[in-house]
């Protein structure tokens, strides 16, 4: 039996593409491509030095349109669509929000183009790319932990540039334990203790982000993450200041709309909706779902194989166990308090830089008055933030008894 449960939880692993340690987080990502693709590499290599000094366009302008072709894996293509990203967020906000690229050269976007579609992924740098794919150790033999971290690629924005990728990393690794929470409750079925031992681990798994969330604030500045990094991961959907979209030459005469990076898109998250069975409704709702589109495909099948599943509250509701109905409740309750933080930090390192920029009549070099309240993904940022948490609340059990018996 153990060796039958343990076959299914490794084809799980190895359909959803889930690593027991890490999560959804990239394996060893590679730091190197063939000596072919050297040029993507040494731009992404030296982005910073680029956007600062106002080089990186005219370098992009010089550089040849290289095929695809020669990468042969999903590592390699991974890195290749980080180094792709980075490259094209740089050159579309070389000049901050004012003169922001219309076009993404066909030597970037073709390319880009063709790495994306391999992927099943858009061709702008998302979460996955940003966050999950973006990691190296400085020392190979030691642990993941923030001192002994660094990023593949990264943004101007120095220590805070850095610190917010990283913090996000961990936030995801600490999610780890709850994917495999997840796979256990539904491996179990109707196994009353195997589904009581799942939601656990998912709410240990969320007090666990949480506090990894709160090094945000150690590692990040407020003015540096809204006045320099936030504008190299703001999209071309839903933002003002590029309303049109972005044309990528040699793929599309007509603009493309995509959304930046967000931890909308983080794929751990929506699988815990999933499995609660929180739906958001209307635009919010209809936001999320997109956003799924920006993640990895294996990523995106959980959670879609998670929405077809009968639904846990309402088998819970039927077994009228109070234990189960307590271990879900507060599984949830875990949800909503990581989503309260995430909307309290928002408030430190979004509104408040912003309100103070407009007040002082100096918008910062990035994201300054055009984006506002407008989150990276495009979203009214606090009144999204307010619904994901609020419809999560919805969701819990009254305590009261005779809500046991309701199916």
């Amino acid at each position: 039996m153990e060796a039958s449960m343990r076959e299914t939880l490794e084809a799980h692993l190895d359909d959803f593409d889930i690593s027991e340690d890490l999560g959804f987080v990239l394996e060893d990502p590679l730091t190197t491509l063939p000596d072919y693709y050297r040029v993507w590499m040494d731009l992404a290599n030296n982005l910073t030095h680029l956007i600062e000094s106002h080089k990186l366009r005219d370098r992009v302008h010089e550089m040849p349109v290289l095929s695809p072709h020669l990468l042969n894996n999903h590592r390699e293509l991974m890195l290749a669509h980080l180094a792709l990203g980075f490259i094209s967020m740089g050159y579309v906000w070389q000049e901050g929000q004012h003169s922001p690229a219309q076009v993404l050269p066909k030597a970037l976007a073709l390319p880009y183009w063709l790495v994306s579609r391999r992927l099943g992924l858009p061709p702008i740098l998302t979460y996955a790319d940003s966050v999950l794919a973006n990691w190296k150790l400085k020392n190979p033999a030691g642990d993941m932990e923030i001192e002994n971290m660094d990023l593949i690629f990264s943004f101007p924005g120095g220590d805070s540039s850095k610190g917010f990728f990283l913090v996000s990393l961990l936030v995801e690794m600490a999610a780890s334990s709850g994917l495999m929470g997840v796979l256990e409750v539904m491996r179990a079925g109707s196994d009353l203790v195997g589904v009581h031992k799942g939601l656990a681990k998912v709410t240990q798994s969320l007090k666990k982000m949480k506090e990894v969330f709160k090094i945000m604030h150690k590692h990040v500045d407020p003015d540096v993450f809204h006045g320099t990094l936030r504008i190299f991961v703001s999209g071309w959907r839903d933002n003002p200041m590029l309303p049109g979209g972005l044309v990528y030459e040699g793929v599309s005469n007509e603009p493309i709309l995509l959304s930046g990076g967000s931890a909308a898109q983080s794929s751990a998250i929506q699988c815990f909706d999933a499995l609660l069975g929180v739906h958001h409704a209307e635009d919010t709702g209809a936001y999320l779902t997109r956003m799924r589109d920006y993640m990895p495909p294996a990523h995106r099948q959980l959670i879609e194989t998670l929405s077809v599943l009968p639904s846990l509250r309402d088998f819970i509701l039927a077994c009228s166990s109070p234990d189960l109905c307590q271990a879900y409740n507060t599984c949830v309750s875990a949800l909503v308090d990581l989503r309260s933080y995430h909307l309290n930090t928002v408030t430190k390192y979004i509104i408040v830089p912003g309100n103070s920029a407009r007040t002082t009549g100096c918008p910062l070099r990035g994201a300054g008055d055009a984006l506002k309240a407008t989150g990276t993904g495009g979203t009214n940022l606090m009144s999204f933030l307010k619904s994901v948490r609020n419809t999560t609340q919805n969701v819990l059990i009254p305590e009261r008894p005779s809500m046991f018996r309701e199916v």
